[in-house]
């Protein structure tokens, strides 16, 4: 069994997923892409169970991105209605599991009755102290920095801010979640091989998986694979082998 094969104490903290390869599953079967994300979302269903069993902390779901909007606007209210959904049929069991939902992202253009749906199961479940999963909604990693920079500067038109002591740390504050720890471990389905406008200030060292399995086909045994993957490889951040190894 692949999960034998996890080590228990290397599982990463936080581990990122861009979930492709809905629409073009769906297409490869003849069925219509709302499908396929129906699909896809009863995936997010399992991995979110999955990712809780193992042990990680923070779960960052790639949900609906700012370029989306740029989609047909049958397919767009598709997935606005697929989100209420899920919160719907799923806030129940991710609050008893004491997971805490949280969301990243231009939110406020989302439709009222499903930013009433996000906010109603972030309030639910926000003294919940097991597993994060957070929710990339109308999200762009570009957009995230100038939203960062802007903020940062109105501070500093204030005079609540030095810029000459601006820093990463700094910086790092005025992203959408400060709490959110940088992802040890990105994994992107659909056989992509691109990070599409995600997390970009917080994947500087992110170890990357990707897989040519579709998300709607994506199980916890390829969560597991990724994981495995994670640990088998070595996290330097600039130094050497010899340097972790505590060598001259």
């Amino acid at each position: 069994m692949p999960e034998s094969r996890l080590r228990s104490d290397e599982i990463p903290r936080h581990v990122a997923i861009i979930m492709d390869g809905n629409g073009r599953w769906a297409e490869q079967r003849g069925i219509s892409r709302l499908e396929g994300h129906r699909e896809g979302l009863g995936r997010v269903r399992d991995i979110v169970r999955a990712a809780n069993e193992l042990g990680i902390q923070y779960l960052t779901l790639y949900a609906f991105s700012l370029e989306n909007w740029n989609r047909p606007k049958l397919e767009v209210d598709g997935l606005m209605r697929l989100l209420s959904e899920y919160l719907d049929a799923e806030i129940d069991e991710v609050d008893r599991n004491g997971i805490q939902l949280r969301t990243i992202g231009r939110t406020e253009r989302l439709p009222i009755s499903v930013q009433r749906a996000v906010d109603g199961a972030i309030e639910r479940t926000k003294n919940n102290d097991q597993m994060k999963l957070v929710f990339a909604l109308s999200y762009g990693g570009r957009a995230e920095i100038v939203d960062a920079a802007r903020k940062l500067l109105r501070d500093a038109e204030r005079g609540e801010i030095d810029p000459d002591h601006v820093d990463e740390k700094t910086f790092g504050a005025y992203l959408y979640d400060p709490e959110l720890p940088d992802p040890d471990l990105l994994i992107r389905t659909g056989a992509e091989y691109r990070v599409s406008n995600f997390l970009l200030w917080q994947i500087a060292y992110t170890e990357i998986h990707t897989t040519h399995v579709m998300w709607p086909e994506f199980e916890k045994a390829n969560l597991v694979e990724a994981i495995i993957d994670y640990q088998e490889r070595e996290r330097r951040y600039g130094k050497t082998s010899a340097q972790l190894r505590g060598e001259s």
